[in-house]
């Protein structure tokens, strides 16, 4: 599983949807997304013009463990 290296914070936070996440707020370049899916869950997504590997992976391992999910099952879920 190699992890999308041109994917913008606005498009992960559009595939998150699927997962029931919303945007709840804004403040300046970082919005701040939450689900109520699983009990109540909120994260934070820069929104720049391509999010750095790191940042991304360590998003999509947070949204995984909340929802007890592996990375993999995550990730067919969202770019599948």
């Amino acid at each position: 599983m190699r992890l999308p290296r041109d994917i913008s914070g606005r498009e992960l936070a559009k595939r998150l949807s699927r997962l029931g996440y919303a945007i709840t707020r804004q403040t300046g370049s970082h919005i701040r997304l939450t689900t109520s899916e699983c009990g109540e869950h909120h994260v934070t997504v820069p929104v720049h013009a391509f999010l750095r590997v790191g940042t991304l992976s360590t998003i999509l391992n947070d949204v995984a463990q909340h929802h007890g999910l592996t990375r993999e099952e995550l990730f067919s879920k969202l770019f599948g």
